[in-house]
């Protein structure tokens, strides 16, 4: 069973910075896309950044010029650099990754909280 562990959220003032780091508990898995999704309170989750295989990436509008998605292959971790963060940026930042071992899959991180203060 593959588990996707976040770490590095946490309060921040507008204008600084966090990054975002997703490890997948089992080196095997050969990961073909993974992204960043945030969830505010009382919206619906939306997707922030992708990265594919290949290391191309995309983002959300709202985040594009500030945030940077990344993947370190040999640690099968996936990071997101947060910069000149908003509040509106607050909310529950989920990894999610569509990897192989075995068959083909989808895992989701436990949600980590994002709060940047004004």
């Amino acid at each position: 069973q593959v588990q996707l562990v976040e770490s590095g959220g946490g309060l921040v003032q507008a204008g600084g910075s966090l990054r975002l780091s997703c490890a997948a508990s089992a080196n095997a898995l050969s990961i073909n896309l993974a992204g960043w999704y945030r969830q505010a309170p009382g919206k619906q989750r939306e997707l922030v950044a992708v990265i594919t295989s290949g290391g191309s990436t995309n983002y959300a509008d709202s985040v594009k010029g500030r945030f940077t998605i990344s993947r370190d292959k040999a640690k099968n971790t996936v990071y997101l650099q947060m910069n000149s963060l908003k509040p509106e940026d607050t909310g529950v930042y989920y990894c999610n990754v569509v990897g192989v071992l075995g068959a083909l899959k989808n895992y989701w991180g436990q949600g980590t909280q994002v709060t940047v203060s004004s």
